[in-house]
């Protein structure tokens, strides 16, 4: 007995034997179907996109109308065509090349207007950080073309932060710049662009993580610390005086040591006693029955954007966890997964500051600075202990 596919393979060879090209469409029904059905599943995408005016695809592709002649961005605020009349392309040159002209409502051949901020988000950057002086943000806002309003709402957007939060930020890192070099205290605060010394002392502690004075001399304070064994292992525990600098977990109580004297070099490590010892024993029993969050003192350390990372962790509640991608978009910058992970890896607050339930997308875990099995450990207990 024969089937369908001898019998179509005989015809083309009776016809033709010498062309097996001749029946290659019985040969490969199957994957022509495939990329068809592909084709056609991506062309919907494309049109959905149109249909929502998504300013993201901007860029990835164009679509032409045949009734017009014109080809449009998928943001185009014109009038909805009618599908049949829709093609796609992926650069405006295809489209050019298809016999279609751009649109002059939307300019697809001219940079977007998210291009276009970007360049001019850029530009107020540079002029509020390449100065030594404070300066007026309405006035960089019309430097750059923009109003005061439009140009704080954009800034933020893009960059994340306020124009006077990045304003102060830059300030601050001058004055971070500047104090080690500068021959007194005085001096480093009005070259840093402050006006008088009262500002820079209000946020002298939370800028620098210590007094001027003490940053000035290289940051040479007094580190309490203490390592204990618990369930997970040793764990490390370390206090500046303004409030926990270090929570670290480990095998070796050694190696946790250098890894504390390697963070902070020039300070002096000392044992701890009294108010600080309870401070390890209730992060000890954090560890072992994580029935509420850890309320401690802490002293941050790290640039605005771990900072900003490690505020949006604090958030996520005991017993649940968090991905990614929804860390970059609580702070405004969905685009940032991989430096949201770059964040999580730098936090050497553990546990208090909760890297620990940040997963991926699928929902399985990722590495953990000090370990995938403490991680695991911890979110188990975490889930599995009633919340109070």
């Amino acid at each position: 007995m024969t089937g369908p596919l001898d019998c179509c393979e005989r015809e083309c060879k009776s016809k033709n034997p010498s062309s097996p090209a001749r029946h290659s469409r019985y040969l490969y029904p199957v994957k022509r179907s495939l990329t068809e059905r592909n084709q056609r599943e991506s062309d919907e995408e494309r049109w959905n996109a149109v249909i929502r005016h998504d300013r993201q695809s901007d860029g990835s592709f164009f679509y032409s109308v045949k009734t017009t002649g014109i080809y449009c961005r998928p943001s185009c605020a014109s009038r909805r065509p009618l599908r049949k009349n829709v093609a796609f392309h992926q650069s405006c040159a295809d489209a050019e090349s298809a016999g279609f002209r751009p649109c002059k409502r939307c300019q697809p051949n001219a940079p977007t207007r998210e291009a276009q901020y970007a360049a001019t988000i850029a530009r107020a950057c540079r002029l509020l950080k390449d100065t030594d002086s404070p300066r007026r943000l309405s006035l960089v806002a019309r430097t750059v073309g923009m109003s005061p309003f439009h140009f704080h709402r954009v800034f933020k957007r893009m960059v994340g932060l306020t124009p006077k939060a990045f304003a102060n930020a830059q300030r601050a890192e001058r004055i971070r710049m500047t104090l080690p070099k500068s021959a007194s205290v005085t001096e480093a605060i009005y070259a840093a662009g402050y006006k008088s010394n009262s500002p820079f002392y209000a946020a002298s502690e939370e800028m620098l993580g210590m007094t001027p004075a003490v940053f000035r001399s290289g940051g040479a304070s007094i580190i309490r610390f203490a390592v204990v064994p618990c369930s997970l292992g040793s764990i490390l525990v370390a206090s500046s005086p303004k409030g926990i600098c270090a929570i670290f977990l480990g095998d070796d109580p050694d190696s946790l040591k250098r890894e504390l004297q390697d963070r902070f070099p020039k300070a002096r490590l000392a044992g701890g006693e009294g108010d600080f010892k309870k401070m390890v024993s209730l992060v000890v029993a954090f560890v072992e029955q994580p029935s509420k969050e850890l309320n401690l003192p802490l002293d941050i350390r790290g640039t605005i954007f771990q900072k900003k990372v490690w505020d949006a962790l604090r958030t996520i509640p005991l017993g649940k966890t968090a991905s990614y991608a929804e860390i970059a978009k609580l702070i405004g910058k969905p685009k940032a997964v991989r430096a949201v992970a770059s964040a999580c890896a730098a936090n050497s607050i553990s546990l208090a500051i909760p890297c620990h339930r940040v997963v991926r997308s699928d929902g399985n875990l990722s590495g953990y600075r000090w370990g995938v099995e403490r991680k695991r450990s911890l979110l188990l207990r975490e889930t599995s202990m009633p919340q109070k």
